[in-house]
């Protein structure tokens, strides 16, 4: 029916009563009529149609009204965001209730405005169900003031149900209802700690993502039941033939200085026919997660393990990621091997996907890696497998030259590490090292990839892909001006765009002295890089068929890939039931790791961001020098060396009168023609910081001087 009312109004185009859809509907009976309101119903809720002030209703699409999700300003105005790229600003007078995150109908009511104006007339879903905040009394009355700046209403709690509570707790609350005062009421569902107890500033960013550092009970039950060890008994029972024994090879791990949840392992020989072989060895989480168990619920729900400042929170317990499925050093360990042939071109001639147990010889560090690749000095424990290095590096540079010819882009973009002291305080920023031996993991992990998601798309199995469209043309359009406004024309072919167009374009501006801050807007021109079961291929890494595969102590999608091995390539009598009831799954599953990686790379951006702040706190008044990155209306940002980034507001700017100019990306002043633009220079002084906003705020170096001469 609800098709029907659709099919209908999408041929009258207008406002049609009840009684006249019903007639069109040639409805006559008293229940036709009561499943036609209900039909209705269902099509305004789900904002398909839109019923008018008079009772008559339209197609959503033909009225004056619009819906999408409210971001809220610091200030209080809104903006109500559409799926299209289209906004419409709503001034705090015409919100009615609504916060930031909700989804709401909002009416136009100026067209001519730029954004057009409106007021939301209703809220579809409240886009917030819990926040994150810090208590304080006032009259007697328990109140949580929300850590989101964008959410302008505090929390009411009921005081006879926490009587232990004092100012600066943090807490966790579930929102119900708004008073009417427009404040919200809230239960609290857990307290983290006191604002001022070491650890909680991390702690209260986990919990506005959701993202949980404990494990229940349920989950240490079924953990307390594996094994803390490989036994003789279970490899006899695994190890059908021989070449799955594979103890005696000699096959290590490469990871950072502090790594303890170590998923991959490598392996490489060179053939008498010139060929090298390749073997990735993968832990193998599947035998010890068992599918549907607690534990792998828990698994799925996390989807992924959150990396942040001082702290790692596990997607599975550390008696599994640091434990029994970790590829330590010395011990006997269960994996799936994927063993490539590779030819002098970088080509996968061909390949063996294979459950297996290793021994890992050595746990090496990207440090002394590089100490052997970079500088030829052997650290002490390496001297047995320089050669082994030596030839992984010969093909890791074979395999990033093939990479390079497909158009894979390298954005080379910086990224920050936080060094914090015992109490969990930021006392450095520093830019994390991405030498020889990251860049050879890479590309092995790579190839590793591709080849396990080529055989599975080939052979038609159900698997859980990393897919990355290609990006829009309005975008690309946005960034070829922005290149264009700085004065540098691009000679790249950009009526089709390809990876390969990409990298020419990257390629072109390698010289230039705004390149990184370039590199990192192209990359943001670019779709995010998600999980779906059906293949799109992957544009930044200009391949045609990619999945995770490696990483599956610290990633559902790759365990989910080990599960696609497990029952359609190692099973000698596949079950197309068993397969069809997982390819039913998967989807879900795609679904729910992208979110949850959405939201860890939130979370982790967001820790670094008050971290820094945090950082920047101990170093006010002081000066560095750094990039203009991006020019808005109220200001520009401008990056340090280490990767932190301030605002100067425009206000601040003492010298001369800016305004901005949209179409050059600048402030220009009234006798300071030229202004401030994107990747000028410039030596600045910290003004402010706040750990709790997490900015920071910075002044010139020439403002600072006249600010000192004043007060001299």
């Amino acid at each position: 029916m609800e098709e029907k009312i659709l099919e209908i109004l999408n041929r009258e185009r207008r406002a049609l009563g009840v009684h006249e859809i019903e007639t069109l509907m040639k409805l006559g009976t008293a229940e036709d009529l009561k499943e036609l309101l209900k039909a209705l119903n269902t099509l305004e809720q789900d904002t398909k149609i839109y019923r008018t002030k008079k009772g008559s209703y339209m197609l959503f699409e033909d009225s004056n009204s619009r819906v999408g999700i409210l971001s809220v300003t610091s200030k209080g105005t809104g903006y109500v965001m559409m799926d299209n790229g289209e906004e419409i600003k709503v001034y705090e007078e015409h919100l009615n209730g609504a916060v930031h995150k909700d989804k709401v109908i909002v009416n136009i009511i100026d067209k001519n405005s730029e954004p057009m104006e409106g007021e939301v007339v209703r809220i579809v879903e409240r886009g917030v169900k819990q926040i994150v905040g810090t208590v304080f009394y006032k009259h007697g009355k328990i109140f949580v003031k929300p850590d989101d700046q964008k959410i302008q209403r505090s929390v009411r709690i009921d005081v006879n149900y926490h009587k232990n509570l004092v100012d600066g707790h943090k807490v966790v609350v579930k929102l119900l209802s708004p008073t009417k005062e427009l404040d919200y009421r809230g239960e609290i569902i857990k307290v983290i700690g006191h604002i001022n107890d070491p650890g909680v500033d991390i702690l209260s960013i986990m919990a506005k993502y959701g993202i949980n550092d404990v494990f229940s009970d349920e989950v240490m039950e079924e953990v307390s039941h594996l094994p803390d060890k490989v036994t003789e008994e279970e490899i006899q029972k695994r190890v059908k033939d021989p070449k799955q024994d594979l103890r005696d090879e000699v096959i290590f791990t490469i990871d950072g200085n502090d790594t303890k949840d170590i998923d991959d392992a490598i392996s490489i020989h060179k053939l008498e026919n010139g060929n090298y072989l390749l073997g990735v060895h993968i832990a193998d989480v599947s035998y010890y997660v068992k599918e549907d168990g607690e534990l792998d619920k828990e698994a799925a729900s996390r989807g992924t393990s959150v990396y942040l400042a001082d702290r790692v929170t596990p997607m599975l317990p550390h008696e599994l990621s640091n434990g029994i499925c970790s590829l330590n050093p010395g011990v006997d360990r269960f994996a799936i091997s994927c063993f490539m042939e590779i030819d002098s071109t970088g080509n996968v001639v061909k390949y063996d996907i294979f459950d297996s147990v290793i021994r890992s010889r050595i746990q090496m560090t990207y440090d002394k890696v590089n100490q052997i690749l970079e500088k030829n000095e052997i650290p002490e424990g390496y001297e047995d497998y320089v050669s082994h290095l030596k030839m992984m590096q010969e093909l890791a540079t074979i395999l990033r030259k093939h990479k390079e010819e497909k158009g894979y882009i390298d954005f080379e973009i910086e990224e920050a590490k936080i060094i914090v002291n015992e109490k969990g305080e930021a006392i450095d920023v520093q830019l994390r090292n991405r030498g020889v031996g990251e860049k050879l993991i890479e590309d092995f992990m790579i190839i590793a990839n591709e080849t396990v998601a080529s055989h599975f798309y080939y052979m038609d199995y159900p698997l859980i892909y990393r897919v990355h469209g290609e990006p829009s043309e309005e975008k690309m359009t946005e960034f070829l001006h922005l290149v264009s406004v700085l004065g540098y024309q691009i000679h790249a072919n950009t009526k089709k765009i390809t990876p390969k167009v990409v990298q020419e374009i990257l390629n072109e501006l390698k010289d230039k002295k705004e390149y990184y801050i370039l590199s990192s807007q192209m990359l943001r021109s670019m779709q995010k890089a998600v999980y779906d079961t059906k293949n799109i291929g992957h544009f930044g890494l200009a391949s045609k068929i990619y999945c995770h595969f490696t990483s599956p102590i610290r990633r559902y999608p790759d365990l989910t890939v080990h599960r696609s091995i497990r029952k359609c390539l190692l099973n000698p009598d596949v079950d197309m039931s068993v397969i069809k009831s997982w390819e039913a799954k998967l989807p879900y599953y795609a679904e729910h790791s992208s979110e949850t990686e959405r939201a860890s790379v939130d979370c982790e951006r967001e820790v670094d961001d008050m971290k820094m702040a945090e950082y920047m706190l101990s170093h006010i008044g002081e000066e560095f020098h750094g990039i203009i990155t991006s020019v808005m209306s109220f200001g520009f940002f401008v990056q340090l060396p280490n990767m932190i980034e301030g605002l100067v507001r425009i206000e601040d700017l003492k010298d001369d009168y800016y305004t901005y100019d949209e179409s050059t990306f600048s402030l220009s002043g009234k006798k300071n023609k030229r202004g401030y633009r994107l990747g000028d220079e410039i030596d600045v002084v910290v003004k402010t910081a706040s750990k709790e906003a997490h900015t920071i705020d910075f002044i010139t170096k020439k403002d600072a001087i006249n600010e000192e001469k004043k007060t001299a």
